[in-house]
């Protein structure tokens, strides 16, 4: 808890001043608030939150299209409320990517847990995605320096050790990586 920097885009400015009394006392910080879409999303834009509480029915651009956005971009995880639950809330929520979806008139009791779990969650999906990110790096890599040993173990009739051996003298010798070291073989082979 605590630390966490927040937004709040909610039109009626007395629910904002609650819902920032609410998380203040829990040691989040609040770093823009805003009464409509558009400008909720600038200030998203703009801040960079760890979290952003929306209203499900702005003016302008709702809460759904603006989690939506956020989602997309990988801003941050959003909280929308709503004064009541109306049809397709829960779908159109699911659609937007949302954390959680909750009725103002129970904030007081489910905000909080909410937000620690938007929060935590969020942050287990982006560490996902560096790791996914990661392995597909590492299995790109082997694949290129498969294809520069093979040419190598072709045009110089070498073993395959020895190859894999060039590859990686050659990228200790220049401090490079044995990547750019098997792209390099692989253009000049192609020329």
């Amino acid at each position: 808890m605590g630390e966490q920097r927040v937004i709040i885009i909610d039109s009626d400015a007395a629910w904002r001043k609650t819902i920032k009394n609410l998380i203040g006392k829990m040691g989040y910080w609040v770093v823009g608030e805003a009464e409509d879409g558009i400008t909720g999303l600038k200030l998203v834009r703009a801040r960079q939150p760890d979290l952003v509480i929306a209203e499900a029915f702005l003016p302008g651009t709702d809460g759904y299209e603006i989690a939506r956005i956020i989602h997309e971009d990988k801003l941050a995880p959003v909280i929308l409320i709503a004064s009541s639950t109306q049809q397709n809330v829960l779908e159109k929520a699911k659609a937007a990517k949302v954390f959680a979806f909750l009725v103002k008139p129970e904030l007081e009791y489910n905000l909080i847990p909410a937000i620690e779990l938007a929060l935590t969650n969020y942050q287990e999906i982006i560490k996902l995605e560096n790791q996914i990110k990661d392995l597909q790096d590492t299995l790109e890599t082997r694949k290129v320096v498969e294809r520069a040993k093979g040419i190598l173990m072709e045009t110089m009739g070498i073993p395959e050790t020895e190859a894999f051996k060039r590859i990686q003298k050659q990228s200790m010798n220049r401090r490079i990586s044995m990547r750019a070291v098997a792209d390099a073989i692989i253009l000049a082979h192609n020329l």
